[in-house]
């Protein structure tokens, strides 16, 4: 048996949530997500694609590795293993525990993301002489982040559910 024969209806509902943190997680990227002032005229504003390429042009590589690894190839990574742990492939649900395995890994890392934008937001009111503006795309990333979660925890637990026999108890009605 597999997730998707076994639990119908809570798949198609993880799958519809999984579109939209698909959908959630790409506008985080493109959308702006912060806007720094500086001096009263100077404007600066920043999206998650944005900043990695200029830290690309800029040649700060680290950073360019970590934060494209955390914040763009990760998620997008994230939400194809769960995408496939709710088809109905039998090939998929043979993997069904080494998928969990990878995302429990990968959970420990979920919140990197939201980390470096947040120490980026402070290190940036730290200043005196610059001030920001959280932008729609930082809600949206975060958003799509925290659905990632749910997901992953509701997969997880009907998993275990599978494992324990829950579902075949339901499906004969009991």
């Amino acid at each position: 048996m597999n997730i998707a024969r076994t639990f119908p209806a809570e798949t198609r509902r993880l799958r519809i949530l999984l579109l939209l943190t698909a959908c959630l997680l790409g506008v985080g990227m493109i959308a702006p997500v912060i806007t720094l002032k500086k001096f009263v005229l100077i404007e600066n504003t920043f999206s998650v694609l944005g900043g990695v390429v200029a830290l690309l042009r800029e040649g700060q590589l680290f950073l360019f590795v970590i934060i494209t690894g955390f914040s763009l190839v990760l998620p997008v990574l994230k939400i194809a293993v769960l995408t496939r742990l709710l088809s109905g492939s039998r090939r998929h649900a043979q993997r069904l525990d080494r998928y969990l395995h990878w995302m429990h890994l990968y959970g420990k890392w979920s919140m990197l993301d939201v980390f470096v934008v947040a120490v980026l937001v402070v290190a940036v009111k730290l200043g005196a002489i610059a001030s920001v503006e959280m932008r729609a795309g930082l809600y949206a990333f975060a958003a799509a982040v925290l659905l990632t979660m749910y997901v992953t925890a509701r997969i997880v637990n009907l998993a275990d559910r599978l494992e324990h026999g829950a579902g075949e108890r339901s499906l004969s009605g009991q």
